[in-house]
């Protein structure tokens, strides 16, 4: 059998320094020069930061109707499931068959902060219910619904919901298109953070916005073109003959060099 060989000062330079940190499991970016010392870098990674219980390798990126990410271990123990805690709350997620960002904490804490109270509130493709958890512990909104297509993802809501003791959220599993359509409910405010393929979905997003309602659409744009990111909404609210004005185009994160994933803030009137 052919031994590893150990880490190069060369190799570690090709390393990512940056890694995602879900409760006690650590996912990392591996470059494929290192591949074949992914396992001695997940150890190595182990003996640097103690605090994780598990070291994962992101295997590809997140693809399919449930928005999944294969997970490939490197170190410690042999789980996906973890509780993460994240501004007073715990959330519990199988990071291998759920979606979950830790890096998207700053950007559910602004949303909550345009929030006014007895707001109706709306959370599509809501995964295991993280914004539905911050806007729930942080704002006074009278209801929020969650709808998650992924039955995994349901299902870690719902204990989500259980395990803060959080009493204004309803969690519903259903295809998020289909359900708009058969909605007779209204909001004051809709968030559709799914910047993939969120377009297919604004047409139904309008159809159960209030006057006056805010929607927040997540998408992935350059840097040189951020404004445009707002385009599908503008060109949806027309054909809808709904007016609408953007109240601004946020970056909330990195999505490749020099593109970013950004949040849409629209009115509807």
């Amino acid at each position: 059998m052919t031994k590893t060989p150990a880490l190069t000062e060369n190799d570690r330079a090709f390393m990512k320094r940056s890694f995602d940190s879900v409760g006690d499991i650590a996912i990392l970016e591996i470059p494929k020069v290192l591949s074949k010392k992914q396992k001695l870098i997940g150890k190595e990674f182990l003996q640097l930061h103690p605090f994780f219980k598990v070291v994962l390798k992101k295997g590809g990126g997140h693809g399919g109707t449930y928005r999944v990410q294969k997970m490939v271990h490197l170190a410690g123990e042999r789980r996906t499931v973890t509780e993460h805690k994240e501004s007073g709350l715990r959330m519990r997620v199988d990071v291998a068959k759920a979606y979950f960002s830790p890096r998207l904490s700053t950007e559910r804490l602004r949303i909550a902060k345009l929030v006014k109270p007895n707001e109706n509130i709306l959370v599509l493709f809501s995964g295991v219910a993280p914004y539905a958890l911050v806007l729930s512990k942080h704002t006074k909104a009278k209801y929020i619904t969650a709808v998650e297509i992924n039955p995994n993802g349901h299902k870690y809501a719902k204990e989500n919901l259980a395990l803060n003791r959080l009493n204004n959220v309803t969690a519903v599993r259903a295809d998020a298109k289909k359900w708009l359509a058969k909605s007779k409910e209204k909001f004051d405010r809709i968030i559709m953070p799914l910047p993939m393929t969120a377009n297919a979905f604004i047409a139904g997003a309008i159809k159960v916005a209030k006057k006056n309602a805010a929607i927040h659409f997540y998408a992935f744009a350059d840097e040189n073109a951020l404004p445009a990111a707002a385009d599908p909404v503008l060109e949806a609210c027309k054909k809808a003959k709904r007016k609408c004005a953007v109240e601004g185009v946020f970056r909330v994160g990195q999505h490749k060099p020099r593109a970013f994933r950004v949040c849409v803030d629209v009115r509807i009137s």
